[in-house]
Order: structure tokens, then sequence, then C-alpha cells
């Protein structure tokens, strides 16, 4: 294993900038979690599960807050960044497995944040009616927009979550509209509450119709976990993070099923669930005369949200791991004047240039990055328990000992093929952790030349 000693370099360096209080990290939280899934999953839900599309959003809601519970335990007890990386680091010790944690979770975010920029490309194109089709074009301002969001990260961490606040605001503002519109409508008896309960699931059991549609519905509950790696430039961790992080979870999880029941009265389940705007047909509904072409401008914004903060993450993960010794030390380096890590935010920036330039669109991504986080969330869930022989000095949150074993037993069930998801994602996981046991091999060898560097010879006075 890596020598955990690299985390205390012989000679100080300049550390992260700490601009988060409580406010900000609130927002950080609720944008992140609210992104652009709730703006698209919401028909999809609808077709796995009918009227009561509201249900699997609430399962959903109630195993990242069990999760969340985990995560707040181990932020506080150890408020640095890298987040499941180091939970996993401290608590097995096997260097390999750390790295794979560490790699799903910079591969769900980095995908993440460049399929963001791909829609935020057609969004932009859609709100400013430019007819930039989907090939050379769509990938150029794909591009202009990650240079752009690169410029932000490095410029610092205040930037970047101020602008967070506005990205959220206007996202949140989305939602509420669609919430407002929907409670008015149905207050004029234009919408039928009825098919709140009406369970439309196919061959499938009712049971079985809300776990696939709960698979769904994750996608849009994750992002909590990427706070936690933010705990360096956090003011006070150990004291804010836990009524924030289970604030913003209980907002944006209320949020969710309100929209989700007032879209269902309004549209019937198999409409709704019919193209890829779920939420336009909401309001078109409910309100005939409102300009829903300002929808692309909030959507435009939101997957813009969603990219900045996936970016945020991914750098301090790979910061945070080069403080742990698992990846080379160089990707550690902080500006002096900025305070960001810049290396690492080159890096993962390239990462997300790439995808952006050579993959393009990835069928099942959300499912994907969804299954790689519930696979991490359930050793997150053990590593609480591991890491109890494990007393800090500091007072710290503490979870309630079944509250872990819930919730690994929840993410590992649905991790599993038995909650009927789709084999592609299994697939496109597949391939991208295979590309992690590749990075692993190269990672290894870039220590070892690391440690066997020479000493640069002192000058004589």
């Amino acid at each position: 294993m890596a020598d955990v000693s690299a985390e205390s370099p012989a000679t100080p360096e300049p550390s992260l900038h700490r601009v988060m209080g409580p406010g900000l990290l609130l927002l950080f939280v609720v944008g992140d979690i609210l992104g652009t899934g709730i703006y698209a999953l919401t028909g999809r839900v609808a077709a796995e599960v009918g009227g009561a599309v509201w249900a699997p959003f609430v399962v959903a809601f109630l195993v990242a807050l069990v999760t969340g519970f985990s995560y707040l335990e181990l932020v506080t007890k150890y408020p640095h960044a890298a987040g499941a990386a180091l939970y996993t680091h401290k608590a097995f010790g096997i260097h390999f497995l750390t790295f794979m944690i560490a790699f799903a979770v910079l591969s769900s975010g980095i995908t993440s944040a460049a399929t963001a920029s791909r829609a935020f490309a057609a969004n932009f194109a859609e709100a400013f009616d430019f007819e930039v089709g989907t090939g050379i074009a769509i990938t150029a301002v794909a591009l202009a927009f990650m240079a752009v969001v690169a410029a932000i990260n490095l410029r610092g961490v205040s930037e970047g979550v101020k602008l967070n606040v506005l990205l959220t605001c206007v996202e949140l503002t989305g939602l509420l509209i669609v919430i407002a519109i929907g409670l008015w409508a149905l207050g004029f008896g234009n919408g039928d509450f009825g098919r709140v309960t009406e369970f439309q699931t196919g061959e499938r059991s009712a049971l079985g119709g809300v776990i696939v549609a709960t698979t769904l519905a994750f996608y849009a509950m994750v992002g909590f976990e990427d706070s936690v790696n933010m705990a360096e430039e956090c003011k006070e961790p150990t004291r804010i993070f836990p009524k924030v992080l289970l604030t913003g979870l209980l907002v944006t999880g209320t949020i969710y099923v309100l929209v989700s029941i007032t879209s269902v009265a309004l549209v019937p389940a198999d409409q709704l669930g019919e193209g890829d705007t779920p939420l336009l047909k909401v309001v078109e509904v409910g309100a005939p005369g409102f300009p829903t072409h300002i929808f692309a401008f909030i959507t435009m914004f939101a997957v813009a949200n969603s990219a900045l903060i996936n970016m945020l993450m991914a750098s301090r993960l790979l910061y945070g791991m080069a403080r742990q010794g698992v990846v080379p030390r160089a990707f550690g380096q902080v500006h002096a004047r900025r305070r960001t890590p810049q290396i690492a935010i080159a890096f993962t920036t390239l990462l997300a240039l790439g995808l952006i330039a050579f993959v393009g669109e990835v069928p099942e991504l959300g499912g994907t990055t969804a299954l790689l986080l519930l696979a991490v969330f359930t050793v997150v869930n053990v590593a609480v328990l591991v890491l109890r022989r494990d007393p800090v000095a500091h007072k710290h949150f503490r979870t309630p000992t079944g509250l872990p074993v819930v919730g690994a037993l929840c993410c590992g069930f649905l991790v599993t093929p038995f909650t009927d998801r789709n084999p592609d994602q299994y697939l496109i996981a597949g391939v991208l952790l295979a590309i992690g046991v590749v990075l692993w091999l190269v990672n290894q060898l870039a220590i070892r030349h690391q440690r066997t560097e020479p000493a640069t010879p002192t000058p004589e006075p």
C-alpha cells in the first residue's frame, strides 16, 4: 500500500481555500442533487411504474438518506478531500480497492460532466435558435463550454461556488414553476389525483415495478456524496455538515415528490413517458399560455451546474488521493495564489474534453452512473462500521449502527441483476472499470518510479 506519509510533505505547501459556509454548502448540495435528472427522468420512471411515479423517488430518497448518515459520520470524522476513496483507504488499506473506488467516483463525475456539456450545447442551440445540428458544431460548443468550466475552476473555489448559487437558483426556479403550475391547474379541477395511486407495471408485480423504477430514480438522488470532496474548502466542516447535508436531502426529496405527483395528476403516465421533455408537457397542459421556450434556458443552466459541480468534485477527489499517496503527488499541487489544485484540474479537464470529442453521448449513462455509485455506497456503508475501531481526538457525528447495515444491504441489492436493470449498464460499467484496472497498473509503475527517483543533491554553499 502507498505510504500515507505523503499526506505530510517535508516542505509546507499551500492548502485549499476555506470559503464555503453552511449557506454555500447547502446550495452546493441542492444544486448537485437537482442536476438534470428530474427534468428527464420523470417520464421514464412513469413508464415503468405508472401513476405511482412518486413511489420510486421516495424509495430512492430513503436509500440516499440512510447512506447520507454514513457519509456524515465519516466526513465529520475525517474532514478531508477525497470522500469515499479516503474512507475506503482508511478502512481497508487495500491500494487496489482504494484506487478503483476513486476511479469509479471520478469516472462517474467526469462522464456526467462531459455528457452535461453536450446537453448544454444542444440546449444552447435550442434557446438561441441556432441551427448547429448534432455533429461537429455541437461538439465544438461543448468543448468551449468545458474550457470555460475549467477556467472558473482554476480561478478559485469562491468563484465556482458563487456561480453554483446562481445556477442552482435557476434550476430550482424551474422545478418550482412546474409545481406551482401543477397545483394551480389542479386547484381548478384540471387534473386527476386518482392517478397517483395507480400501478401500471405490465408483467411485473407492483413491487417489481417500483424496484426497476427505483434504479432509474436513484440517478436523480445522487450528488450529495460530491459535497464531502469539498470538505477542505468548508468552514468548520465537522460542525456544519450534519445539518446541511440532511437539509439538502430533505429539500430535494420533497421537491421530487411534489413534481412527480403534480406531473402525473395533470398528464397520464403513458403520455408522460413519451419523449424526452416530460415536465414541458406538464407546463403545456397546466398553463397553455406559459412561454415554454424559457425551459430551454432553464435546462441549459441546470446542465451547466451539473458540469461545474462534477468537475469541482473530480479535481478535489484527485487532489485528496494525491495527498494520501494513492496517486502521484503531482496531482496534489496547489496554486500558491488561487489555492486551487491546478494539476488535478488540468488532468480531469483533459479527460472530460476527450470524452466530449471522441465518445459523444453514451447510452444508459444515468443508469450506469447510479450503478457505479451504488457500488461505492455499499463499500462506504461497510467502511463506517469498520472504522468504528479507529477513534479520533475530536467530536464527530455518529450514525445509529443499524443504518449503515440497512444502507449496505439496500445499495448492494440495487447493484445486482435482480433489479432487472438494463444489461447495457453492466457492460458500460465493466468497460470503465477495466480501464480503471489498466490505469491502476500504470499508476503503480509511476509511484514506484517516484519512490526510486534519486534525491536532488543540495548545491554546495
